[in-house]
């Protein structure tokens, strides 16, 4: 019979015979066959099984070979034996392999033949060797998946006792192994179904034996913490994750992160592949493994770990956002990694640039499960640009596109931010400072965080842009490093320039740090000037002693004041200016003045009545008396005679003033003498009405109108009386202040921050103040400083009209002459707080190229003509040429480029995005404003060319610093060197 079945299968009659006569064949089991015509059918059905030459073969060996066994079961027992079955696993059959799949099929079959033979127990104990051995030989994942379903079926042939745990080692290693490298769906989706079936036989085997359990799980550790460069994990190990019992993630996890042989860099490769084990399909629970391994090594302040990896891997996270199967787990992990990592914006600012593409495809689709997914995701990142606010390159075009879903409420994304953050001890870990990176699309590079410095680092790079020259030769090595290298970290420029009393690794103001800086500068410079031989020290740092030793020199130089521009120091050329402050008692009219320096001014904000009508009135519309200090301008005295000012003499100037140093002369109400009367019309000065409209028609007021509050005459009354040293008594008085003469850059300070006596804190004045381009400046000359006191003062700020000043002032016998001017100034750079209050927030800033090659005040020279052509119409409605010459440089590119310097991140920017920063990101608004002078040779009023070469309009540089920066420049190339070779 079997010489006929083989001649009929090789033989080219029709398939639909064939099919007839093997089932003759069939049905011809029932009959008596001997042990040899027995054997030869078996022998021939297992070569068709696993060599047959193609399907018809393979199945008509089964069919006849199932039917033989079944009739004839003693002889298929003696032929399917022990040795025959080992002889298949370990040398394989003729041409097949011993790792063929046939193999282990064609065995799966043999034993189901054979389950009620007694001869089916020697098979299982030698199966269970067999098995095992197979499995040691990391056997790949088709014949391991097969070799599973034979498992499955005949769990007799699991090895048992030890040898049950060692398998299931083994084959946790194995599936570490696997690779699919197809990219085919079909084969994925097999790869898949086999890397399934062999992950649902350790279940089995973990559930019937759990001993075999936490073995399995430290081999599953040992394969995906292992740092052999050679050998990486399969992600397939994935599939084993669903089938750890929840309940001991506890255990395990402080099992893993409190164990001393556990090394850092294997956590850390551990913790990297759990990460990427998000990709795996229908994987259960990943999420909740890797977000409890997470909080495991928060709990045990393994933040170094927890850095790296979440700056390594967060890309990918958010990345497995874009699978539907695997986004709730992604999901998931990205926002705990997120809102965990709340020490710096970097782990947050990866996954930025790929937060808009997302969103827009994710609308386009329109399912409801997008949608859904879409709310969750813009709520996540509202809070995080909300906690790493001061960034609006970077999220402006994130809060167009994800502007049509719900923000979540400040009470929420509070609440929201307070859940999951581990980085709150983490400020003193080196590693938790920005990675360094080369300069940026710009050319310029930026200054890394040394833990809440960016109070310094803004004021730095606004100083470095408006004034290169000087300041690269007054921080030294520091901001040459600034030029040349990587982004730099100012360790030792910072220990140098920090004032005593900042606490390092605090929120500080930069206001205050500014002062301290410019003063600093200014004392060493005037100790350089009493000490010819003093040469300048190697570093920035400074000792106690030296600090002191500063101050008591300064102190001694102090009061001698320098006078003539050859004697002040750079400081004072580049920032001073001087405010004469005038006082005359409204009893005797005896007047008294000083004259005082600044190098900024501190403008308070108006209150909102004193802007509703920001004005000077004639006689007969003027209060006799206003509260809270707000301006007066006509006080009655005591003969109850009005006294007019003309606003000249108040030097209260608005936007709305016709430009006259660009036009031609002043027009006659603008002179003045003593006891000159304007009539009411003329002397009105309304409020620039083109400033910007907030919601509901209320006017958003500009730099000018704060500068005018600053200028504004105020009445002492009240406690605040003034002391008339000719009436000998306590006197209401008027007090006005003038700037007298200009600097050449001028630093404007918007005092946002003020004390709530209710709660004892300080809060933030939020209000959106309009930045003018072009700011115009009131300055009221006089024939002679020289009868005046003076002294240094680095700040004088608006606070100070809370003051009596009676007792400082002296009085002088007669007015002086005035010749009032308007100072154009440009703006130049602009410090931005973000935040609420003063104790919290980040620090960066705006700035722009200025150079001395292309002077600002040609350009400004360039649109008289169109001014004065269209002064006419333009002062009927309201437009000032300042405004006009504002809109002229924005249309000639005056700015050429502005920078957004935040911290170790430098990006172009435009002058628009200045302007509606604090519209767009409300907590975001102005602090610090630098402006600089325009005039026709683009230096300093009074240089003198033999003192020095003026470079970019910048004062010239003592020998002995230029000394010192080309010794440290020598010095960094040859460190530069040396790395090289």
């Amino acid at each position: 019979m079997d010489k006929i079945l083989e001649g009929l299968v090789s033989s080219s009659h029709p398939l639909p015979l064939k099919r007839v006569i093997v089932r003759k064949v069939v049905e011809s089991a029932e009959h008596w066959l001997d042990e040899a015509q027995c054997e030869a059918m078996f022998d021939l059905t297992t070569r068709l099984i696993l060599e047959g030459q193609d399907p018809f073969q393979r199945q008509v060996g089964h069919q006849v070979l199932e039917a033989y066994a079944r009739y004839h079961r003693p002889e298929f027992e003696a032929f399917f034996s022990k040795t025959f079955v080992l002889g298949l696993l370990q040398q394989g059959y003729h041409s097949l392999d011993r790792k063929d799949v046939a193999i282990l099929d064609y065995i799966h079959n043999g034993l189901k033949l054979i389950m009620s033979c007694p001869s089916v127990l020697d098979l299982f104990s030698l199966l269970q060797v067999e098995v095992l051995r197979i499995v040691c030989e990391r056997p790949e994942p088709q014949l391991c998946a097969r070799l599973s379903d034979l498992l499955t079926d005949f769990v007799q042939c699991i090895p048992k006792g030890k040898l049950s745990i060692t398998f299931c080692q083994q084959l946790v290693r194995t599936i570490g192994h696997f690779q699919c490298v197809s990219t085919q769906e079909r084969e994925l989706r097999e790869y898949v179904s086999q890397v399934t079936k062999v992950s649902n036989l350790l279940q089995n085997i973990w559930k019937a034996e759990p001993a075999t359990l936490l073995p399995s799980l430290q081999e599953v550790f040992a394969s995906i913490s292992s740092t052999d460069a050679s050998f990486e994990p399969s992600v397939a190990l994935a599939s084993l994750v669903q089938h750890i019992p929840l309940q001991m993630i506890t255990v395990l996890i402080r099992s893993l992160t409190t164990d001393p042989n556990v090394k850092d860099a294997s956590m850390t490769q551990a913790l990297c592949r759990m990460i990427d084990w998000l990709s795996w399909p229908l994987a259960q629970h990943v999420d909740t493994w890797v977000i409890a391994l997470l909080k495991g090594l928060a709990a045990v302040q393994k933040f170094t770990i927890l850095i790296d990896v979440t700056l390594l891997k967060i890309e990918l996270v958010f990345n497995r956002l874009w699978f539907p199967l695997v986004r709730p787990g992604a999901l998931a992990v990205l926002s705990h990694m997120l809102l965990s990592f709340q020490h710096s914006p970097e782990a947050f600012h990866l996954i930025v640039p790929h937060v808009v593409n997302l969103v827009h495809s994710f609308k386009s689709d329109g399912l409801p499960s997008s949608t859904a997914f879409l709310v969750q995701l813009t709520e996540l990142i509202h809070c995080m640009m909300y906690h790493y606010s001061g960034f609006p390159d970077l999220y402006e075009p994130i809060l167009e596109a994800i502007k049509d879903f719900p923000k979540p409420s400040e009470e929420k994304i509070k609440l929201i931010l307070n859940q999951s953050a581990w980085t709150s001890q983490s400020n003193s870990l080196a590693s938790c400072l920005a990675r360094l990176s080369g300069k940026s699309e710009t050319g310029k590079t930026g200054l890394i965080n040394l833990g809440n410095t960016c109070y310094m680092n803004s004021v730095i790079q606004a100083l470095f842009m408006i004034s290169v020259t000087y300041f690269m030769v007054c921080f030294l090595y520091f901001l040459y490093c600034y030029q040349k290298r990587e982004a730099y970290a100012p360790r030792i420029f910072f220990e140098a320039s920090r004032p005593p009393w900042f606490t390092p690794r605090s929120q500080q103001d930069c206001s205050e740090y500014l002062r301290f800086l410019l003063d600093r500068l200014h004392e060493e410079e005037k100790i350089l000037k009493v000490q010819p031989s003093h040469k300048p020290p190697e570093s920035l740092g400074y000792s106690e002693t030296s600090l002191q030793e500063v101050d008591n020199k300064a102190a001694v130089l102090t009061e001698t004041p320098c006078t003539s521009d050859g004697e002040k120091t750079l400081i004072e050329k580049m920032f001073g200016g001087k405010l004469q402050t005038h006082i005359c008692c409204l009893n005797c009219r005896s007047t008294s003045q000083k004259v005082e320096a600044f190098t900024d001014l501190s403008l308070a904000f108006c209150p909102s009545s004193s802007m509703e009508n920001l004005s000077f009135q004639g006689p007969a519309s003027s209060p006799n008396t206003q509260d809270g200090g707000l301006m007066q301008a006509t006080v009655p005295g005591p003969s109850e005679e009005p006294v007019v000012y003309n606003p000249a003499t108040a030097a209260f100037i608005c936007d709305s003033v016709v430009n006259e140093r660009t036009i031609g002369s002043l027009p006659d109400e603008f002179y003045c003498t003593e006891n000159t009367s304007v009539p009411n019309e003329s002397n009105k000065i309304l409020v620039n009405k083109d400033v910007p409209q907030k919601p509901g028609g209320e006017t958003t007021p500009s730099v000018t109108d704060l500068l005018n509050y600053f200028l504004a005459p105020e009445i002492l009354t009240g406690d605040n009386q003034y002391y008339c040293e000719n009436c000998a008594s306590l006197q209401n008085a008027e007090k006005t202040m003038q700037i007298t003469e200009e600097p050449e850059y001028l630093i404007l300070t918007l005092l946002r921050f003020s004390y709530d006596q209710k709660y004892h804190v300080r809060r933030k004045i939020l209000d959106n103040v309009s930045l003018p381009l072009v700011l115009e400046l009131p300055v009221k000359r006089t024939t002679s400083f020289s009868s005046l006191s003076e002294s240094w003062s680095v700040d004088v700020g608006f606070t100070d009209i809370s003051e009596n000043l009676a007792k400082k002032l002296k009085p002088s016998g007669t007015e002086e002459a005035c010749c009032p001017k308007l100072v154009p100034y440009l703006l130049s750079s602009v410090v931005v707080h973000s935040g609420i209050s003063s104790e919290s927030g980040h620090y960066y800033s705006y700035a722009r190229n200025i150079t001395g090659t292309e002077s600002s005040y040609q350009m400004c020279h360039q649109s008289e003509t169109l001014a004065l052509a269209s002064s006419q119409s333009h002062l009927l409605e309201r437009d000032s040429p300042s405004a006009i010459i504002e809109q002229d440089l924005e249309n000639k590119e005056m700015s050429k480029e502005w920078f957004l310097f935040n911290d170790s991140r430098v990006t172009f920017t435009s002058f628009q995005s200045v302007q509606k920063i604090t519209s767009r990101f409300p907590k975001d608004t102005a602090y610090v404003l630098l402006y600089k002078k325009q005039n026709s040779t683009n230096g300093l009023s009074g240089n003198n060319p033999t003192s020095g070469l003026w470079i970019n309009g910048d004062p010239p540089l003592q020998k002995e610093l230029m000394d010192a920066i080309t010794k440290d420049n020598k010095l960094y190339l040859q460190v530069s060197w040396k790395y090289k070779l």
